[in-house]
């Protein structure tokens, strides 16, 4: 098996572009398509490239021939903002694709709940015996804390 990216880039390509299809607009056809301009944005994530400006300098070095085309930053930002709906319908195809989709067990990271300021308040709460009363350093002090103990 091959963890090569390019090979993840060209296998990303052709999912992408086999989901959009044949795109008609009227006018000049654009010089980075759907698919490629979706290809850049999923690779950006999965790369954990924050930065538009970063990334759109670390593809032309780490990937030369990849994408003939790069638009500059702002370019690239709004047609990424004018892509919203494509993005939603590829993030939902991809996630089907996995074995997570299926998998009845989720794992939510969230804020702590807090359940009570004071001990007593704790000791007769509903949640008495599942959330525990300590320390919190998010809030800088003590409080019966679902998330905290």
């Amino acid at each position: 098996m091959s963890t090569d990216l390019n090979t993840l880039l060209t296998a990303l390509y052709v999912k992408i572009d086999d989901l959009l299809g044949r795109c008609t607009r009227t006018g000049r056809p654009p010089k980075l398509s759907d698919a490629e301009l979706l290809t850049l944005a999923v690779a950006q994530v999965l790369l954990g490239v924050r930065s538009e400006a970063r990334w759109l300098r670390f593809v032309p070095r780490a990937l030369p021939a990849a994408f003939p085309y790069l638009p500059g930053q702002s370019g690239y930002n709004k047609r990424l903002r004018n892509a919203l709906p494509l993005i939603k319908r590829l993030i939902r195809v991809l996630a089907t694709d996995t074995d997570l989709w299926a998998d009845p067990v989720w794992i939510v990271d969230s804020t702590p709940v807090e359940c009570a300021r004071s001990r007593p308040t704790a000791k007769r709460s509903n949640l008495a015996g599942w959330a525990g009363y300590s320390y919190c350093p998010s809030h800088s002090r003590f409080s019966g804390d679902c998330a905290c103990t």
